[in-house]
């Protein structure tokens, strides 16, 4: 190559008649979305590490679908790449959560980072990826709802369980401070109202675990149309009805009644055909876990929750100090159970927390205001 061509080689775009050079708003806002990209690869790299099969597949598949992503980043960047710039903070999170944990929690965040994509509004992003991070939420989301139903009744257990321990033991020592009481019987009074309402729980979700288990139990249907199908009247049974009780269409049932009773040999429609006719696959929706399980960890919810008012008084503070301490102890949990919903949900941790700090330090308030009438009225 002559010396002409090589400095030729070398030129500037503007030089060479190329497109022009970005601009440095526009490099910064690249090299951006290039880190976060290679954040969210590897997140979804990290989660695929703690999963098998199909989902292992799906996160490696979103892994790659990120990294054509960080290429086209790449390619607009060019020698204005530089060294890598550090992810957003979220993006770093998400990365240490997955790292770390690998939980639903952070299929809940990313989801909502896939979510909150700048691609549609952004001119230098194409179309199609634009759609894909659109995909790419619902995929998330699926996953994500995988996760959620496999853990329901466990969170659901413990979120309602925390929750109303903090409020109605706050809500009980706040009424009993208010009526004038010593601040000896406001202390019993919180550990009565601990340990009342955690055996009310935990007796509650069992007897609820356990009629749920047993409705469950009593609308799966059995199997016996595999016993009793063969000794049936050819001209006058009832198989027909099962199967329409099912809630199978007429041409379906009778189809099934055809191969039950043995008049086809084979599978003439498999649309048609339930075979092989097993157990359905318990639907995760409805795991409602064991009534024992349930009941220990409501037990154990609860009072971790109802211990928390009564705090200051086990550490000797009384009257309003008391009151002030226990009512911030108890926001602040309620603010963490209720980001907690929020993340899992997918929606807004500081939204969620807000309400259930509002719902749950204004029933304690309520309850204070009826102590003060009731002291009041007896003095």
């Amino acid at each position: 190559m002559s010396q002409h061509a090589r400095s030729h080689s070398h030129a500037t775009p503007q030089e060479a008649g190329g497109p022009p050079q970005p601009s440095a708003a526009n490099i910064k806002r690249w090299r951006q979305y290039l880190a976060d990209e290679r954040a969210e690869a590897a997140v979804y790299r990290d989660l695929a590490q703690n999963r098998q099969g199909e989902e292992r597949d799906i996160l490696l598949a979103l892994a790659e679908a990120e990294g054509r992503h960080e290429a086209h980043w790449l390619a607009l960047l060019g020698d204005h790449a530089g060294k890598p710039k550090r992810a957003s903070a979220r993006s770093r999170f998400l990365g240490f959560l997955a790292r770390h944990f690998g939980s639903v929690f952070v299929l809940a965040l990313a989801q909502r980072a896939e979510g909150r994509s700048p691609y549609a509004k952004d001119p230098n992003a194409t179309e199609a990826m634009a759609a894909d991070e659109q995909i790419h939420e619902e995929v998330v989301r699926g996953l994500a709802t995988r996760g959620r139903n496999r853990l329901a009744g466990t969170f659901r257990a413990a979120v309602f369980g925390a929750n109303d321990g903090l409020v109605s033991n706050l809500s009980l020592v706040m009424g009993m401070a208010a009526s004038g009481v010593a601040s000896s019987v406001v202390l019993l009074s919180g550990i009565a109202g601990l340990l009342a309402g955690a055996m009310s729980m935990g007796a509650g979700e069992f007897i609820s675990v356990r009629s749920q288990r047993e409705l469950l139990a009593a609308t799966r249907p059995t199997q016996i149309t595999l016993a009793a199908a063969p000794k049936l009247d050819l001209e006058h049974n009832e198989l027909l009805l099962v199967y329409l009780a099912r809630g199978m269409s007429r041409e379906a049932a009778e189809h099934r009644v055809a191969e039950r009773m043995g008049l086809l040999s084979c599978d003439c429609d498999p649309s048609l055909s339930l075979q092989p006719d097993l157990p359905e696959e318990e639907d995760q929706h409805e795991a409602v876990g064991t009534a024992w399980g349930a009941a220990l960890s409501s037990f154990c919810f609860f009072a971790s929750g109802a211990i928390v008012p009564i705090l200051p008084f086990l550490f000797g503070l009384t009257g309003v100090t008391a009151l002030v301490v226990a009512g911030v102890l108890v926001g602040t949990a309620l603010l963490a159970t209720g980001a907690a919903v929020g993340l899992l949900s997918g929606t807004s941790p500081l939204t969620r927390g807000l309400r259930q700090l509002a719902i749950g330090l204004g029933a304690a308030a309520i309850t204070y205001l009826l102590g003060l009438l009731f002291g009041t009225a007896v003095g």
